[in-house]
């Protein structure tokens, strides 16, 4: 009798990058409303800011959405350039 086995490839996907703790600071919005705007725990918001969860395709165009601005501003698959950083070039 033969033996089946199941193979699985684990592949690495990249990390993705978001401005979403910035958006939310400046519109003056708490982790909990922005949770209660997109339908999420608060946590999840938490878990997406630090990088440690990517969020669904569903999830990262209601943030957009919430925001009133493209995905591309708020998710990246390159780091995005610190605010300091941007200030100092925008000054010279």
């Amino acid at each position: 009798m033969y033996k089946q086995y199941i193979i699985f490839r684990v592949v690495k996907l990249p990390q993705i990058h978001n401005r979403i703790a910035l958006f939310r600071a400046e519109r003056g919005m708490s982790r909990r409303a922005l949770a209660e705007a997109v339908g999420v725990n608060p946590q999840t918001i938490g878990y997406l800011e630090r990088g440690d969860y990517s969020p669904s395709l569903e999830l990262g165009m209601k943030l957009a959405a919430v925001f009133d601005a493209p995905v591309e501003l708020l998710f990246s698959f390159t780091p995005f350039e610190s605010v300091a950083s941007a200030l100092r070039r925008a000054a010279e």
